[in-house]
């Protein structure tokens, strides 16, 4: 089953941190300064207010996605190579929206997720190849980003689980610090872009879903540094190399 989410507004202000009321004041700014021309200020004012509109247009775009829910819990996946006794990895294939599928390989009790078109291409990938150093394990759900209904995807956030060997609970076991990554999708590469700590931001959902919506297009793979979203923390401390 597939559920949406709309994205949060993004309220751009203008040139004189108000309204569209506030242009008449912008105005007056520039009536009293000496030697400014009519011209002058006519074409400034032009340039204010062209940037205003564009700056309006890209958040009334990014409005307008939509979220929406897949599984990758081995119960809903078909797997093509099982694990070993040992470290319990193994690989499969889970169904995702607009024809593609996810790819999960486990090995040393270490996850890589990656997308694509089919098994193949999706371990073709750059996002098959990257990799936290410390134990780690993907929770199942993934948010799709979506531009409307029925849209194929441009983006995908999904929270990981890092074990922390400097941080053990009550059993002596590592305890986990939880990182929402967010990834591009074609076309172009697959590829991780954005890392939002969980324990540090509160809002830590809106901002990896405002990350994937700005950023994950224009993300160059490969040329381009994955970015910390919001305040950091130990999970994006653990997840960079």
């Amino acid at each position: 089953m597939l559920f949406t989410q709309n994205s949060r507004t993004i309220h751009t202000p203008d040139a004189t941190n108000g309204g569209p009321s506030d242009n008449k004041a912008l105005q007056n700014r520039f009536q009293f300064m000496p030697g400014l021309s009519r011209r002058i200020f006519k074409a400034a004012f032009a340039l204010a207010c062209a940037a205003i509109g564009v700056s309006g247009a890209a958040a009334a775009q990014t409005a307008q996605n939509i979220s929406i829910y897949t599984s990758t819990a081995q119960k809903d996946c078909r797997i093509v190579e099982a694990g070993t006794a040992d470290d319990g990895g193994g690989t499969r294939v889970c169904r995702g929206p607009a024809g593609l599928v996810v790819v999960v390989s486990e090995g040393d009790l270490r996850e890589t997720v990656s997308v694509g078109r089919s098994g193949n291409a999706a371990a073709n990938e750059p996002a098959a190849q990257e990799r936290f150093g410390p134990f780690n394990s993907a929770m199942p759900a993934i948010e799709w980003r979506l531009p409307g209904k029925d849209k194929p995807p441009f983006a995908m956030i999904q929270r990981w689980r890092i074990a922390d060997i400097e941080d053990e609970g009550k059993d002596g076991r590592p305890i986990a610090k939880q990182l929402l990554v967010v990834t591009r999708l074609s076309p172009g590469p697959v590829c991780r872009v954005a890392y939002v700590d969980v324990k540090a931001n509160p809002d830590a959902n809106d901002l990896a879903r405002e990350a994937a919506d700005t950023i994950a297009r224009d993300f160059r793979c490969g040329t381009d540094k994955v970015k910390v979203i919001g305040n950091s923390g130990r999970a994006v401390e653990l997840a960079r190399p």
